[in-house]
């Protein structure tokens, strides 16, 4: 992570989750990175609808020339880029990794545009990772950028970060727990009644 806006996200985003896989998407309150809420953006991933913009800060739509919300995550990079974004996505929604992308985009008269991605997963419904939280910001402050619309990009590198040293670490947090080793005949019980209390008695046995 090179770029400030990124920096103060993470630093965030990882006080709110604490031990957790991730934080949930409720207990983001924008206001607490009010400085750089105009660079980030929330993206929807629902399975099998894939990854779309739900909100874009108003600078990220400045830069790029062209508003994100209803559109897929991968239409920011070229099609020759979207075979490698699906497993980078699944560590993110499935393990509870970050994710970092640095790509080039540049205009149709040729002007090029560095930017940082960064993505973080958010708890949703149902404990699941149906939310990202993310920020783009370009990493030299070109003047011209939001003159020209910007052409999908092509990724320089591409970063996963687990909060936690591993993956597993992470994601046996968010699993369920194991069934119980004991199961009762309810069958072979009695009830028994004793001072406005009820028990039930499971005869021993040698």
């Amino acid at each position: 992570m090179q770029h400030t806006t990124s920096q103060i996200l993470y630093k965030y985003w990882n006080e709110i989750r604490g031990r957790r896989m991730a934080p949930r998407r409720f207990e983001i309150e924008p206001a607490r990175f009010a400085s750089i809420l105009p660079e980030t953006f929330v993206v929807e991933c629902e399975e099998g609808e894939g990854h779309r913009f739900r909100l874009a800060g108003t600078r990220v739509t400045e830069k790029l020339g062209f508003d994100l919300r209803g559109r897929e995550f991968s239409d920011l990079f070229d099609g020759s880029e979207h075979a490698d974004l699906k497993p980078f996505l699944a560590s993110i929604t499935g393990q509870g990794a970050v994710g970092i992308i640095t790509a080039e985009m540049s205009t149709a008269s040729g002007r090029k545009a560095l930017f940082e991605t960064l993505v973080l997963p958010l708890i949703h419904t149902e404990d699941r990772i149906t939310r990202l939280l993310g920020a783009l910001s370009n990493r030299n402050h070109e003047p011209w950028l939001g003159t020209e619309p910007l052409k999908p990009g092509r990724i320089v590198a591409s970063d996963i970060i687990w909060p936690d040293g591993r993956p597993h670490a992470v994601a046996e947090r968010m699993a369920p727990p194991p069934p119980s080793p004991f199961k009762y005949d309810f069958t072979r019980s009695r009830l028994v009644r004793s001072r406005r209390r009820l028990f039930r008695v499971y005869e021993g046995g040698r």
